[in-house]
């Protein structure tokens, strides 16, 4: 949706618009750089008005929910946005260490339960499955997202000996050489998004692959390029993204993979006690 779609839908509804819709209208347009990246309760503390004022609005205008109209807004910018630029639109340098753990957590919160909301169990379901039946398992996670995917692909190796991290660009043509059919590839991705990612993503599933992708919203470049999406929220008011949401997916993954298959994992785990006891790996 272009930015002429989104603040004509605006302008054209206007004159149906409750008073507390049109004070909301009213900011957004006003302050067309700053506003897309406030949360729900953010606006809502500008405008002045209740949370749940501002999530109706977005309904309103025929939005599935604020976190679509917010996508819709930051999609409407001429021009993307540097981290430089972020931090500007979001930072007054007037606030309390204390004020920005309770907005961050709070914003944390939102995020959860957004995500919640947002995911299909039985596509969760499906994604655990591809997992299990993999040959081999590669997590394509590039610079912030690498964080997320060193966490999942630690994990899934421990328990299945078969999941590699692929991020470091370099190296992915030698990774990738004998991708086939048999194998599934996740790919991480998060506003700004990697170039990089996407075109690995876009080649895997051309080789034919299995493809999940976990990001933020159905507009990311990468959902194209995923059989099956986990979307995740990571809305902050900062320049950086919340990683709150994405990492408890990935500590569901491997939570429900280990269940399922819970005979062969404490079987592998038994055996890595002994070795890791053998090598004094942990502190007592």
């Amino acid at each position: 949706m272009t930015e002429d779609n989104v603040y004509s839908r605006i302008s054209r509804m206007q004159e149906s618009l409750s008073k507390s819709h049109k004070k909301i209208a009213a900011y957004l347009v006003q302050n067309r750089e700053a506003a897309p990246f406030l949360t729900a309760s953010k606006l809502a503390k500008e405008v002045q008005v209740g949370e749940a004022t501002v999530i109706r609005f977005a309904s309103v205008l025929g939005y599935q929910g604020y976190p679509d109209l917010q996508r819709h807004l930051q999609g409407a910018l001429q021009k993307k946005l540097t981290s430089a630029e972020v931090m500007k639109q979001t930072t007054k340098g007037t606030e309390k260490s204390e004020q920005t753990l309770y907005e961050v957590l709070s914003d944390d919160k939102h995020n959860l339960q957004s995500t919640m909301e947002q995911i299909d169990p039985l596509e969760f379901d499906a994604v655990v499955q591809d997992l299990i039946d993999a040959d081999r398992i590669y997590i394509v996670a590039y610079r912030s997202a690498a964080s997320i995917g060193s966490f999942l692909a630690f994990y899934l190796d421990l328990v299945l000996q078969n999941t590699e991290l692929i991020e470091e660009a370099d190296g992915v043509s030698e990774h990738l050489l004998d991708i086939s059919e048999k194998d599934v590839v996740v790919g991480l991705g998060f506003a700004r998004y990697t170039k990089r990612t996407v075109e690995v993503m876009k080649y895997v599933q051309a080789k034919g692959a299995r493809t999940i992708v976990i990001t933020d919203h159905l507009l990311s470049p990468l959902y194209p390029y995923g059989e099956k999406h986990l979307i995740a929220s990571t809305e902050i008011n900062s320049f950086i993204d919340s990683f709150s949401a994405p990492m408890s997916i990935a500590s569901a993954l491997i939570t429900a993979l280990t269940r399922s298959e819970s005979g062969k994992v404490t079987k592998r785990l038994e055996e890595l006690e002994e070795l890791w006891d053998t090598f004094d790996v942990f502190y007592d």
